[in-house]
């Protein structure tokens, strides 16, 4: 992951955060199908922001290849075939520590070092508004992302956040992928 966001993007990720939503599959699927058409490499970040997190716990090592065959036929299944999680929040991640407390640590710096270490250029990641708070926080952080809300979240969204928020006339998905090879802030 470029810190200079004018470095072209080669290799992108995509995350879904938060709990199941109608679409999930039908956002993972078209924005990896027009990320491949611009040739384009993509990832699914497994069980939202735990597969990067914690990739020992995944036999792919917490990321797995979005190729057309992986993303065909999928719109019409529920939940989301990367997972999800609501739970775990990589801001306030708990700790066990030695004493038996539970310490909430910020483990967003781990995140940002891991899609560096994937050498991945762009995330995507569609979530609710804890997925947009932890997002806000990474990019900030420099990493290059597109949030895509879920529909239920634009509603509740407040105007104050830091991301784009994206008219209910224009479809999120097509605004992300017209968003990815130019990411630069966006007025509302």
């Amino acid at each position: 992951m470029p810190k200079n966001k004018s470095v072209s993007i080669k290799k992108i990720a995509i995350s879904t955060g938060g709990g199941d939503a109608p679409g999930l599959n039908a956002v993972i699927r078209a924005a990896a199908l027009s990320a491949i058409k611009r040739g384009w490499e993509v990832y699914g970040v497994l069980d939202g922001f735990h597969g990067i997190l914690s990739p020992e716990e995944y036999p792919s090592g917490g990321f797995v290849p979005l190729t057309r065959e992986k993303v065909s036929g999928i719109t019409h299944l529920g939940g989301t075939i990367l997972g999800t999680s609501n739970r775990n929040n990589p801001l306030k991640y708990p700790i066990a520590r030695p004493d038996g407390t539970i310490e909430e640590v910020d483990r967003t710096d781990e995140i940002v070092r891991g899609f560096r270490l994937h050498h991945i250029d762009a995330l995507i990641t569609v979530g609710g508004d804890g997925s947009l708070a932890i997002a806000s926080v990474l990019s900030k952080k420099g990493l290059r992302l597109i949030s895509v809300p879920k529909p239920l979240t634009m509603i509740s969204i407040k105007q104050k956040s830091p991301l784009v928020l994206i008219p209910p006339s224009v479809s999120p998905l097509k605004h992300s992928t017209d968003c990815i090879p130019q990411p630069h802030p966006m007025a509302a």
